[in-house]
């Protein structure tokens, strides 16, 4: 087991998810709620990292974040290094490709409280701002946690996006997935079996622990 890939890809994961958290709850909370009738677009394209080749949305990311892309340009400009092929450029795609497993449990839990206390809190005075700090985040924080682990899982294991735009770079962007491909490629299938077991054991666990929380939602919503 390669414990500094590990430790790489779990670094990644955990920024990648606080990362979505911030930017997933209030595009959740717009699309649960806002009326305007194109938003299916938004949601939509929110939604295309799930089913887009990871390749093809490696390749994009490259093509934009690369030296001779606009991205990739201006952040050389800025900051002197290459965004490509490092840890930043990594996250960035980590963050574009995880995040409809965390923006669909937001979206599923803002629409799942229950309307009559929103209307009780309208009619009482509260702007929209105070009504999602004092009843859509309180009631929803089972959704919160599940996209919170959902984008965590995601991460660890992806690996086509993560080839495209990091590399293989020991200790900047070799994630535990690459090492497992590189294992496999030496013909070290020991090493491998030891490696997918733990992501294995890693994904059963986090799934579990998101049924677990959901548990109580199967099978209808709150409203």
């Amino acid at each position: 087991m390669n414990i500094e890939a590990l430790w790489l890809s779990v670094q990644l994961a955990f920024m990648t998810s606080l990362i979505l958290l911030g930017v997933g709850l209030p595009l959740a909370y717009w699309i649960a709620y806002a009326s305007w009738r194109w938003k299916f677009f938004v949601e939509a394209l929110a939604a295309l990292p799930m089913v887009l080749p990871p390749t093809v949305l490696g390749f994009y990311l490259l093509s934009a974040m690369g030296p001779i892309g606009p991205i990739g340009r201006l952040h050389e400009t800025l900051f002197g290094s290459p965004l490509a092929f490092s840890f930043i450029g990594l996250l960035i795609g980590s963050v574009i490709y995880s995040f409809p497993f965390a923006l669909q449990p937001l979206v599923a839990s803002f629409r799942s409280v229950d309307a009559r206390f929103l209307k009780l809190a309208a009619l009482l005075g509260d702007e929209p701002l105070m009504r999602f700090f004092k009843i859509v985040l309180p009631l929803s924080y089972r959704g919160i946690l599940s996209a919170f682990i959902m984008a965590f899982a995601h991460t660890i294991g992806e690996f086509g996006v993560v080839l495209m735009i990091g590399g293989n770079i020991p200790g900047v962007t070799r994630t535990i997935s690459i090492d497992l491909y590189d294992q496999v490629q030496a013909l070290n299938y020991q090493g491998a079996g030891e490696t997918a077991l733990v992501l294995l054991a890693a994904s059963f666990f986090f799934l579990s622990w998101v049924y677990y929380l959901n548990r109580d939602a199967i099978g209808g919503t709150r409203r």
